[in-house]
């Protein structure tokens, strides 16, 4: 296992992170015997950086990782989990769900800890809640260790959030296919320059960019002189930036363990040739060539005066068609774009007012391309996603409330 240090504390953690949201299920629950035995080899062979959060699993994650991390297992790694922002109403709110989180995972502090899913408007909610105060009062304590925070926006709200805190480390989605969308490229760039280390998270896209691969990009491996699964390819494009510190994969077979564990113990940064790197383009363009839209995730055609998040529907159209994907997409889409944890920022919203067309170097026509993408992902199963959703987050905030009042009482 290779190791990178973080930029601000020196901390050296290993190049390969354990995402905890795709373990091994049994009957609908986590199969607790073989993802503790895939944890601990993992650890055993040099991981020391897990990663976690409040809604894994449906809120199993946190619990299982800290019963996994017996055994001496806790002292041997760095623990991060995160606030879910989208259930805070409050500063008090932080501090419940931190101590909870505590609990679940059986430790006195958390050694990373991030704020979860960030994107403009969150960040100024969670601003105008008192969250700054929140992050110094928690490491002051020593619930905490170091702060950060995860992200899926644009590059400019990224921008204006590494700038707003003394963090020492962000979590972006960056890929192949990311290279300049989200953060993108210039926003791991900018992060690295301010000394942050940064983490990445959907290294293969939840599995799409290793596995079930369109015909011809699969070609293009094939035919490469080095022989590697496409999944070695993503992964050490990755590590050969320099400014990445930990790929996160969310690991759930022994075979896909161990070959990640092998790849990470070679994968030095900068170390590509010109050869590779022209295999891992070709791969990349081939994706993009199947995409249907041909949006740039400029910005330009928003604020959408009804709330839609344009560049955000398009980019998951185009991926439910890149990948020959609508379940994945859809699962993300009703997540991101639909009402689940924020306001609906989907494409129904849309009025057909035009604003946005003028504004669109692309020329696309967006409305008219809108009422397609609603039509993909907005169906009678998104309404009853979005329905249960609305009842289901406010009784966790109900149960925090009881839960905050009980605790004070003891």
């Amino acid at each position: 296992m290779l190791y990178r240090n973080v930029p601000k504390t020196n901390d050296a953690l290993s190049i390969l992170g354990y995402g905890c949201m795709r373990f091994p299920e049994r009957f609908g629950s986590i199969d607790e015997k073989r993802s503790t035995a895939l944890l601990r080899t993992a650890i055993d062979n040099g991981v020391n950086y897990l990663d976690t959060a409040w809604l894994y699993h449906n809120g199993q994650s946190e619990a299982f990782v800290g019963r996994a991390l017996k055994d001496g297992y806790r002292s041997k790694v760095r623990l991060a989990t995160k606030l879910p922002q989208w259930l805070v109403k409050n500063r008090v709110d932080m501090d419940v769900f931190l101590d909870m989180q505590l609990e679940r995972l059986q430790t006195d502090i958390i050694d990373y800890y991030l704020l979860h899913s960030l994107d403009n408007d969150s960040w100024h909610r969670l601003l105008d809640c008192g969250v700054l105060d929140f992050l110094d009062a928690a490491k002051a304590d020593k619930r905490i260790r170091y702060a950060g925070f995860s992200f899926h926006d644009n590059t400019a709200s990224f921008k204006k959030i590494v700038d707003a805190y003394d963090w020492e480390f962000c979590q972006i989605q960056y890929n192949i296919i990311d290279e300049h969308s989200q953060a993108g490229r210039e926003g791991l760039l900018y992060a690295a320059e301010k000394n942050l280390a940064v983490f990445i998270m959907e290294p293969l896209l939840g599995g799409k960019l290793g596995t079930d691969l369109p015909g011809d990009v699969r070609k293009i491996y094939q035919e490469a002189e080095i022989k590697r699964t496409p999944a070695q390819w993503a992964l050490l494009w990755l590590w050969d930036h320099p400014q990445i510190t930990v790929v996160l994969s969310g690991m759930n077979s022994e075979k896909h363990l161990q070959e990640n564990l092998q790849t990470a113990s070679i994968a030095c940064p900068d170390a590509l040739t010109t050869g590779e790197h022209l295999v891992i383009r070709q791969a990349a363009d081939t994706y993009r060539s199947r995409v249907k839209i041909p949006c740039t995730g400029c910005g330009y055609c928003m604020p959408c005066p009804f709330g839609v998040d344009i560049p955000l529907c398009f980019e998951l159209y185009n991926r439910r068609f890149m990948f020959d994907d609508h379940r994945h997409t859809w699962f993300t889409y009703a997540g991101r774009a639909g009402a689940a944890f924020r306001p609906s920022r989907g494409a129904s919203l849309c009025r057909g007012c035009n604003t946005c067309v003028s504004s669109c170097p692309q020329h696309i026509p967006i409305p008219d391309v809108l009422k397609d993408v609603a039509g993909e992902f907005e169906g009678i199963k998104y309404r009853l996603f979005v329905a249960i959703a609305r009842i289901g987050i406010p009784l966790i905030r109900i149960l925090t409330l009881f839960y905050q009042r009980l605790h004070n009482r003891v």
